[in-house]
């Protein structure tokens, strides 16, 4: 009973929270609404598109998650954190699923975040679901030769 009670509660926040941004979100000039197609090396790149190039990067860490959502939020830190410190050798995407649906559908997620690593080839490496610390991301950087 209590389960389902953290739960509804939970969607409850969860869609009020999307509510808030979705009355704040106005696309205008300077607004990071809409397809960004490019980040400076070393950048997270925030974006809509799904044609990514992933033959210039040994790993691409896509994160598929939501600007709202507190488990993402968390994850923001880390990705820029990943994105300076391996700059040209790893790119951090990240896709918000809740204002374009279509990444989630791509990559087949049920929950955010969830992260997808994908090598030089396009083919996916490693995926997880929910909260990643760093540590066990730069693990997994090196299991996959990326020092």
């Amino acid at each position: 009973m209590k389960k389902g009670i953290f739960i509804a509660i939970f969607l409850a926040y969860s869609l009020s929270a999307r509510c808030q941004d979705m009355k704040t979100d106005n696309a205008g000039p300077g607004s990071s609404a809409g397809q960004v197609t490019s980040a400076a090396e070393g950048e997270v790149l925030e974006t809509t598109d799904l044609t990514l190039d992933f033959t210039k990067h040994k790993v691409t860490f896509i994160e598929l998650g939501a600007n709202s959502c507190i488990p993402c939020k968390a994850m923001r830190p880390i990705m820029k954190e990943i994105a300076a410190e391996y700059k040209g050798r790893v790119r951090v995407v990240f896709y918000d699923v809740w204002k374009d649906p279509k990444p989630a559908r791509k990559y087949g997620i049920q929950l955010i975040p969830t992260q997808v690593f994908v090598d030089s080839n396009g083919k996916e490496i490693f995926r997880h679901v929910g909260f990643f610390a760093k540590e066990e991301i730069v693990k997994l950087f090196k299991e996959h030769g990326v020092n």
